[in-house]
């Protein structure tokens, strides 16, 4: 989370600048992780915004 909110690593976060962790889901398998991963990938922006507003509608920063 660090490297990410202070622009360490390359990537998504640096090139749009995003630095606030709003959803985040937990497994012990990687490899759920990396299905769900995909999946949401695949999802239209709008059904992304409603789970986020589902989950935190204030739009608080979880990695605090």
């Amino acid at each position: 989370m660090y490297e990410h909110k202070n622009n360490l690593i390359e990537g998504f976060t640096e090139k749009y600048n995003v630095h606030k962790l709003v959803f985040y889901e937990e497994t012990n398998d990687i490899n759920v992780a990396i299905t769900r991963e995909k999946q949401l990938k695949n999802w239209r922006r709008e059904w992304k915004l409603e789970l986020v507003e589902k989950n935190n509608p204030q739009w608080e920063d979880l990695a605090i």
